[in-house]
């Protein structure tokens, strides 16, 4: 074998180790992004709701859409009896926060009726 051609065989083992470790690195480092991404906007959208819902609960899409994240913030509301839902919308550029109108949530129908 020639020798460079040995000095190819290394350089291209070299590089592909190298894309592979930065590629399980960003793989890591994303799963933590969203991880973070999806605290923030469950912890915005409480807050946001807290006005009308006495302890809310939010259930996050973990990644959202391309500009915007999306909960579904749920409790008992404030100074009466049952459940209601809104939907919060996050905007990830401004980081701020808008709540839909109040849904009732025994209308919502999630699961099919058997």
């Amino acid at each position: 074998m020639r020798t460079h051609q040995i000095r190819y065989y290394i350089l291209a083992a070299t590089f592909g180790a190298a894309a592979f470790t930065a590629a399980t690195g960003a793989h890591a480092s994303s799963g933590d992004a969203w991880a973070e991404f999806a605290s923030e906007v469950q912890g915005k959208c409480e807050t946001a709701a807290r006005a009308a819902i006495e302890f809310p609960h939010a259930v996050v899409d973990p990644f959202g859409s391309e500009h915007f994240g999306v909960a579904l913030v749920t409790g008992k509301p404030k100074g009466a009896n049952g459940f209601v839902s809104y939907f919060c919308v996050y905007d990830k550029q401004t980081k701020k926060v808008e709540l839909g109108s109040e849904l009732e949530t025994e209308n919502m129908r999630l699961l099919p009726d058997e």
